[in-house]
């Protein structure tokens, strides 16, 4: 679904409507937002709605666990995990077939020529926006600027 479709047309006074309908129940319009985002995103391509969905909650449990941790040494571990995951899945959708066809264009100097298989996918829309937004979450808490936010759907 796209910002200038019939869909979005549709789409947007539908839930701007039941956003107003839940008059200030503020868990309610958080669910709201929560389910026509995901639903939004996944309109673009449902495949992608997993990588969004487990971004998020990596970052909002690495977020608690980081702010449970007594140890400094485990503190480490959790933010280690977080940026380990989320530069994991921004290296692989962005860079893997930029490093394929590196890869097989060096091995073509020594005489080997090798083709790999690369990814025929297209880049998750936001994914840079979404892994940048959840590591500032992260590490403002592993330096102790933020409290973590203590329900998932308000951090969604």
């Amino acid at each position: 679904m796209l910002f200038n479709s019939i869909d979005f047309a549709m789409f947007l006074p539908v839930v701007f409507a039941l956003y107003w309908m839940a008059n200030k129940r503020l868990g309610v319009q958080n669910i709201l937002l929560l389910a026509a985002s995901y639903f939004f995103y996944a309109c673009w391509d449902w495949r992608f709605l997993f990588l969004l969905v487990f971004s998020t909650f990596l970052d909002f449990y690495t977020g608690q666990k980081i702010h449970q941790s007594e140890s400094a040494r485990w503190r480490k571990i959790w933010l280690y995990i977080s940026v380990g995951v989320n530069l994991g899945f921004l290296g692989f959708f962005k860079y893997y077939n930029f490093f394929i066809d590196s890869f097989a264009s060096s091995l073509k100097v020594f005489g080997i020529d090798q083709s790999f298989y690369t990814l025929s996918i297209i880049l998750p829309v936001g994914i840079s926006f979404y892994t940048f937004h959840g590591l500032s979450y992260v590490f403002d808490i592993y330096n102790r600027r933020i409290e973590p936010c203590k329900n998932w759907i308000n951090y969604s």
